[in-house]
């Protein structure tokens, strides 16, 4: 059957069907974040979860999702099922997979697993759900740091393989994954925070099936899909039909290549929507590189938010949007180009598409955001212990101005939605000190409504001598603000002496020394702001003066003259 197809259930039925299937994949997305061993899963709550129907359409993602991990999830079940035809799968397999060139992921530290669901003797759908390991091997602690031209060196790569085979583990392959990766105790806890993940959501799904017929559960699939997919053109049909451009550059690759254009052209007809990307730049050699499935949930991302953000995540969603890339290039890319980075990338193209549709969307737009995903990865051996460790977080910053609120200050945007590690979670985990942790001031940009703030992070190792690697985007180029709006504030890595001496370090930095007494500072971008600046609340201006946020001198700047004076 296909999403235009409509079956018979009743709208209570399906109600209550949606319901249970939501119910599992937040209970498994739950239980994976309280099992796992390491701060970015247990913490930082770096995962997802999914169910998806035997042909691998995604029915149902967990609430709490990351919108990123929807590409992968679809990626990894689409490699799944043209490797292993259904009648070749059996009750107690569970699958594993990362590789973005065969196996359908973003990057490698994301590891996915699916696992499936008999009814009756057949698979009627899969339980799937991804993680992101804080390291996965290859030539850099935490897979993520600059300095990395292909694939090879970012890690392990594992096709779509079996990890049990009829509820036995392949014990072999789990001892190879384990030999290639750092920390291999901390890995195997978050493995099976994954395995515990998948056998729990296979459980809840044949409960679900105790009181519903396998038929009556696909015709509930159908229907969540189609009612989705209706939704979503509905939601398209209100866009004016025309045709909006809009370009924005990255800052580098890490290797050489600065100011990487995007380019963008949406075309929009009564219910149909098409985002042509003709014209990007071709893949470059550092890791900020896309493959067209991590494109194609960033469109569906920015879409979905722009029209109707209450919209679930599944099929129907992927299904209205019609995307033109090109191959080998930035956003569609083929082996062996690296893409550790790649969701700094995704966060442009949200801002692109957010961008391009402002004028047509005004109430739906927002200035661009921090435009990245700001990775800092501390890695060395504990001094107390003699254990090796590994701190990775991507940081968050600011969310822009809005059409009739500022921006959020310090968050996650767009296709990211995990948290920052508390200080206590820094500390109490890894040898290292947080000295200082707040906004960046001035760095929210002016409007009307004004831009989220940046964040600041201070860390020293503690009686030791550590390595920092890096990522930084929006470091160059300022995130723009609409409407007159301003430019939020860039980011920017340093790292500062026994002595007090600042030196800047590169926007993708890899294997700084940072001896004891030693600090790096990781500042992230702010956000633009919506509206021009005259035309804010001067109650607001005053609000800005008394948070502490931003200086006099930036508030006369921009706004002419404070409340306070």
């Amino acid at each position: 059957m296909t999403a235009s197809q409509s079956s018979t259930l009743d709208p209570i039925t399906l109600e209550i069907l949606f319901n249970a299937l939501r119910s599992v994949t937040d209970e498994t997305y739950i239980a994976l974040m309280r099992s796992a061993y390491s701060t970015n899963i247990k913490e930082r709550r770096d995962h997802s979860t999914a169910i998806c129907d035997a042909k691998g359409g995604l029915i149902v993602q967990a609430e709490n999702s990351l919108p990123i991990h929807l590409a992968s999830m679809i990626g990894l079940m689409k490699s799944l099922l043209v490797k292993f035809p259904l009648d070749q799968i059996e009750e107690g397999d569970l699958f594993v997979a990362n590789d973005p060139h065969v196996a359908g992921g973003t990057h490698l530290p994301d590891v996915n697993m699916a696992m499936p669901v008999f009814a009756d003797g057949e698979i009627i759908a899969f339980v799937c759900n991804i993680a992101h390991h804080a390291d996965i091997g290859g030539m850099a602690p935490g897979s993520m740091a600059g300095g990395m031209s292909e694939i090879y060196q970012e890690g392990l790569r594992i096709p779509v393989v079996r990890l049990y085979r009829r509820g036995e583990m392949q014990q072999d392959l789990f001892d190879l994954i384990l030999l290639n990766v750092r920390l291999p105790h901390e890995r195997r806890g978050d493995y099976f925070a994954q395995i515990a993940a998948c056998r729990l959501g296979v459980r809840r799904m044949l409960e679900i099936l105790e009181t519903y017929d396998s038929d009556t559960l696909r015709a509930a699939f159908l229907d969540i899909v189609t009612r989705t997919e209706r939704r979503m053109r509905n939601a398209i049909r209100t866009v004016p039909d025309g045709v909006y451009d809009f370009d924005d550059v990255m800052d580098d690759d890490g290797l050489g290549t600065v100011d990487i254009p995007i380019r963008l052209r949406i075309t929009k007809s009564g219910e149909t929507i098409h985002f042509d990307f003709t014209g990007t730049s071709p893949q470059v050699l550092g890791n900020i590189n896309l493959t067209d499935n991590a494109t194609q949930a960033s469109v569906c991302y920015a879409l979905k938010a722009m029209l109707d953000s209450d919209i679930p995540n599944n099929q129907g969603v992927l299904d209205v949007c019609e995307i033109t890339t090109e191959k080998g290039t930035l956003l569609d890319c083929v082996a062996p180009a690296t893409v550790a980075a790649r969701a700094n990338t995704c966060q442009r193209v949200a801002d692109i598409i957010i961008g391009a549709l402002a004028d047509a969307l005004p109430h739906a737009a927002v200035g661009a955001s921090n435009g990245a995903n700001v990775t800092a990865v501390f890695s060395g051996v504990d001094p107390n212990t003699g254990a090796g460790y590994l701190y990775l977080e991507t940081l968050g910053g600011g969310f822009g101005g809005r059409n009739d609120r500022d921006g959020k200050d310090g968050v996650q945007v767009h296709i990211t939605n995990t948290s920052n590690l508390p200080v206590e979670a820094i500390e109490m985990e890894y040898p290292l000190l947080v000295e200082s942790y707040g906004f960046v001031t001035d760095s929210g940009g002016a409007g009307e409504f004004r831009g989220g703030m940046g964040l600041r992070r201070v860390i020293s190792p503690v009686d030791h001598t550590c390595t920092f690697s890096g990522a930084g985007e929006r470091f160059r180029h300022q995130p723009w603000g609409i409407f007159g709006g301003a430019s939020g504030a860039s980011g920017r890595f340093q790292q500062i002496s026994v002595a007090g001496e600042a030196t800047a370090l590169e926007i993708k930095p890899a294997g700084i020394q940072v001896a004891a007494g030693e600090k790096i500072v990781a500042e992230t971008p702010g956000a633009g702001g919506y509206g021009a600046p005259s035309d804010r609340d001067p109650a607001r201006v005053e609000g800005d003066r008394l948070s502490g946020k931003f200086t006099e001198t930036y508030l006369k700047t921009h706004y002419g003259h404070t409340a306070h004076t």
